[in-house]
């Protein structure tokens, strides 16, 4: 039987299985699927494929042997379940689309894989796999055979001890060394001098200056010249080409000016090119990571949880002054922050924030659970073993299962400008030079060049990110922390606003509550406090804190009904607490008031009714929102409370009591419908729903570990009276992404004009492509930061 080698793995390719390549090169059975995926996407990463293959079997034979050993595979995993587990790998080849392609599809190489996301940034790639049908190590096998070979130190893991990429320095410093040198060789030609010694070996110098321009030229430019070669594989035209295109223009002209004579040619202005857009592309990618940094580390969730002291009283810390060994309590629909033991009996955990699939997990005590997971039923305590990861969190909170999918307006132009601005610069320098070939050749040669490299758009990609990433540092920095950055977009659209009443519009502070009904004894009081304890409802946070401190007791089975009300059992006891319909007790003023009803062993005892303190500045904030938004307020609560709110709230504001949850939903549903673009203000609870819904959610938090995570926005309940603010803001980061489109655009108009008429040298072009990145940065953190301090 007829056999050669697989070019990729070294592995014997029978004939009549074998995918031919090219002449010369086979692919084995075991690379097929490989092959298939690259060439049916004409991806870039085909060639890498063809050219540069992975590692082969030999290679990686027992280096990730390690990984079979389940303490060290527990310290990689970010999560551990019997039949899910996720895992983040440092990838340094990451380098484009194709890549990121690759990689969010190896649930076709390696069954087991559920997903894969790539944080193209960060180059990071994180895999969701199931581990009774595949491992880590396999992962890392098959990643490391297809070319993607993960960075993985048990000791240098963090974040921050990751080996750091300095390949754009080390260019950059090499090509500043043949600027600066082949500068200094040249003086005498640019001052003309004509000593004996100089004519004599000018020859010399030329070849000199030759010979140090090839380092630049080489190595340097090199990321240049790989970029246009992988976009014209893809059939796309970035701007990579020009910039590669003139930068090979003039050292072929510049080679054959030395060669035949003609003059010194262009190496100084060339690496001079090389020099200031490696520069550039230094500055943009600091811009980028200052911007990560910001949203990874400053991006704090306003949120609480409580911890238990040594002596048994509960507090609320914030959950990034969480420490290990100390001792959480976790109620019902609370998110878990940290890694943790469970101390607790047993435990139904729901880890849908993490995988996606809302399937609850039973823990007993002893086991351990994960940050991620919320808790369902009666309230458990843990203790941590981690201090809490707010980029964990965050990166949970952007999880692709809960994103709506919207367009960015924004970056739709962005994309048009990019699809024709490269065809256009080529055909216009093309023409340009053509003209200028017949008057003055040299002039021709500098046209062409200078087109090519002044009218760079990298201003024009940077000002969207740059400007949208600058308005959510500063937004975090007044407390309303937004998912991502197509939330601003999304909020500057919004026309109509929809707050919820209890615990959005209303505070949990300062609230009135008296008891109507049988008078409670001792007992009783203990088990309506134990109960209480594990919601996480608005009414029974108040009604909590209202009642004074009881004896704890182990609650039996807790449940909570949504929008209703709660059933318990602790011991022989039962309780009711919730609604009148829940109860189905109706009294003759039920609907006249906020009340929850109590019910003990199935004898109803009274209801404890809340009179409301609104919000600080909430009848101003209405005031300065109805000149510009529709508003309405949705409530679950009966109408009592209209006429009180009637005279506070403008005319025009839509007041819609009695709204179950699923009720809300289907009501912004049909404002949808009717074309309104709608922000929901909720509580994250009982409007779930409604907050995923709306095309902006927004969950208010007061001392509450609990957000839908399909909200787009957490707002710090301090800051709830500055919401026309941050509306306001949002529009003007928008005018501000526009008027730094114009600002790109003008640059690059005045360049061109220049360019063409042969008064722009390739030299001059360089220096003002990163000073117009520069500029354009500048332009967009003074406008962000003028309109920030506008009230």
């Amino acid at each position: 039987m007829n056999t050669s080698q697989c070019f990729h793995c070294g592995n014997d390719v029978i004939k009549k299985d074998e995918i031919l390549f090219d002449d010369r090169s086979f692919c084995c059975n075991g690379c097929k699927t490989v092959y298939e995926i690259f060439s049916q996407n004409d991806l870039s990463c085909y060639y890498d494929f063809q050219s540069a293959p992975g590692a082969t079997p030999q290679d990686i034979k027992g280096k990730y042997d390690f990984l079979a050993n389940e303490e060290i595979v527990n310290k990689l995993l970010e999560f551990q379940e019997s039949t899910t587990a996720i895992v983040s790998l440092y990838i340094p080849h990451i380098h484009c689309s194709s890549c990121i392609w690759i990689l969010e599809n190896l649930q076709r190489l390696q069954p087991g894989i559920g997903a894969s996301q790539v944080n193209f940034p960060h180059k990071k790639v994180r895999i969701t796999y199931n581990p009774e049908q595949t491992n880590l190590k396999q992962i890392v096998e098959i990643l490391c055979s297809i070319g993607y070979e993960p960075y993985i130190s048990l000791e240098n893991f963090d974040e921050g001890k990751k080996k750091i990429d300095r390949s754009l320095i080390y260019r950059l410093g090499v090509a500043f060394f043949c600027f600066g040198n082949i500068m200094l060789l040249s003086f005498p030609e640019y001052f003309e001098v004509n000593e004996f010694w100089i004519e004599q070996y000018k020859g010399f110098f030329r070849w000199l200056t030759f010979a140090l321009s090839l380092p630049a030229f080489l190595y340097s430019a090199s990321i240049y010249y790989v970029a246009a070669w992988k976009s014209m594989k893809q059939g796309m035209l970035n701007i990579e080409i020009p910039i590669a295109l003139g930068i090979v223009v003039m050292f072929i002209r510049s080679t054959v000016d030395i060669a035949f004579g003609y003059g010194q040619g262009f190496f100084d202005s060339m690496c001079g090119l090389i020099f200031f857009m490696l520069l550039g592309k230094l500055f943009q990618k600091k811009t980028y990571d200052f911007l990560s940094f910001e949203r990874d580390y400053k991006s704090y969730f306003p949120i609480a949880i409580t911890k238990i002291l040594p002596d048994g009283k509960e507090t609320a810390v914030q959950v990034y002054d969480i420490k290990k060994g100390d001792r959480l309590l976790i109620r019902n629909q609370e998110l878990i922050p940290v890694d943790g033991i469970l101390i607790s009996e047993k435990a139904s955990i729901d880890y849908s924030f993490v995988t996606g699939e809302a399937v609850a997990i039973d823990k007993k005590s002893g086991d351990k659970i994960f940050a991620g997971g919320k808790q369902l039923g009666k309230v458990i305590e843990m203790e941590v073993l981690f201090s809490v990861s707010q980029s964990y969190l965050t990166q949970l909170w952007s999880n692709d299962v809960f994103q709506k999918k919207v367009d960015q307006k924004h970056k739709s132009i962005t994309d048009k400008i990019s699809r024709y601005f490269t065809p256009a610069l080529l055909l216009l320098s093309v023409v340009s030079f053509i003209y200028w070939i017949f008057i003055d050749v040299s002039t021709a040669f500098n046209v062409f060049t200078a087109i090519l490299i002044v009218a760079c758009p990298c201003a024009l990609a940077l000002t969207a990110p740059f400007t949208l990433g600058n308005v959510l540092r500063i937004m975090g920095n007044r407390k309303l922390y937004l998912k991502n950055a197509i939330v601003i977009e999304q909020l500057a659209k919004v026309d109509t606003i929809v707050f919820d009443k209890t615990g959005t519009i209303t505070t949990n502070e300062k609230t009135s509550i008296t008891y109507e009904g049988t008078a409670l004894n001792d007992f009783e009081m203990k088990l309506l406090k134990n109960v209480l304890r594990g919601s996480n409802h608005p009414l029974s946070r108040r009604l909590y804190d209202f009642i004074p401190p009881q004896d704890k007791m182990e609650t039996t089975s807790f449940e909570e009904v949504i929008g209703k009300g709660i059933f318990a059992e602790i011991g022989q006891d039962t309780i009711k607490l919730g609604s009148s319909q829940f109860l189905q007790h109706m009294s003759e003023n039920t609907h006249k008031k906020t009340k929850v009803h109590v019910e003990i062993n199935g004898l109803y005892k009274g209801s404890y009714v809340f009179n409301n303190q609104y919000r600080k500045g909430l009848e101003q904030l209405f005031e300065n929102l109805d000149k510009k938004y529709n508003l309405i307020v949705l409530s679950g609560d009966n109408d009592g409370e209209r006429s009180i709110l009637e005279k506070m709230l403008p005319k025009k504001t839509t007041l819609a009591f009695n709204q179950k949850p699923e009720q809300k939903l289907a009501y912004i549903d049909n404002l949808q419908k009717e074309g309104k673009n709608v922000l929901m203000i909720g509580d994250g609870l009982n409007d779930a729903g409604a907050l995923a819904q709306s095309n902006v959610g927004i969950s208010i938090s007061e001392n509450v570990n609990v957000f839908s995570p399909a909200c787009d926005g957490i707002l710090d309940a301090s800051q709830f009276e500055k919401i026309d603010f941050f509306l306001k803001y949002s529009k003007n980061a928008m005018i501000t992404i526009y008027l730094s489109f114009g600002l790109s655009l003008l640059y690059n108009v005045v360049g061109l004009s220049y360019a063409v008429t042969g008064n722009l040298l390739p030299i001059v072009a360089a220096i003002i492509m990163p000073l117009s990145t520069i500029t354009i940065v500048s332009f967009v953190t003074i406008m962000s930061n003028v309109f920030a301090n506008r009230k």
